[in-house]
């Protein structure tokens, strides 16, 4: 099972993802969360200045967790997408290409959640962009790509509100 988390930043996807491996539910699941820090302290641009060789580390990071079984990540294809696009660094083919690429691998998710931003506040962990405007360009971009490629989607389902609230929405969605 490949459960990923999807949403622009400081939503509370990492937050979920670590209190998802507390549940019993999810006993015997990886779990990965992102590795921003990591990337940024390598060289890496990030959020507005991110290029395609920083995008296609992003995807690889990505592919990677597809080759798991039993996987929940706080990252997907389509945010990665979502960022190339708003990419102010990468030009329109390029864009264009990535996003074409990218997109081949939508249908390996078993379940895509995306984690709303309303009536969330943006944290700055030190790394993420906390231009609210940036966030809902990444928001809408995000929930432009779902719906272009919502046919390659198997299940796909929006959470809101507190982690718990979140955690209680994902269960009943899974039948868990």
């Amino acid at each position: 099972m490949k459960i990923k988390l999807c949403g622009t930043m400081s939503v509370g996807k990492t937050t979920l993802v670590k209190a998802l491996q507390e549940l019993d539910y999810f006993k015997g699941y990886n779990f990965r969360t992102e590795r921003s820090k990591e990337l940024m302290a390598m060289g890496i641009p990030l959020n507005t200045d991110s290029t395609l060789k920083g995008q296609c580390v992003f995807l690889a990071e990505r592919a990677s967790e597809l080759m798991q079984e039993n996987i929940i990540t706080d990252r997907t294809i389509i945010d990665v997408m979502a960022f190339a696009n708003c990419s102010t660094s990468m030009d329109i083919y390029e864009k264009e290409d990535f996003e074409t690429l990218a997109a081949q691998l939508v249908r390996e998710y078993d379940y895509i959640f995306y984690v709303s931003p309303e009536g969330v506040e943006i944290e700055d962990n030190g790394v993420r962009e906390t231009d609210a405007k940036y966030r809902e360009i990444i928001d809408r971009s995000i929930n432009n790509l779902t719906n272009k490629y919502i046919h390659r989607i198997k299940k796909l389902y929006t959470l809101e509100g507190s982690t718990e609230d979140r955690i209680y929405q994902m269960v009943n969605y899974m039948n868990l």
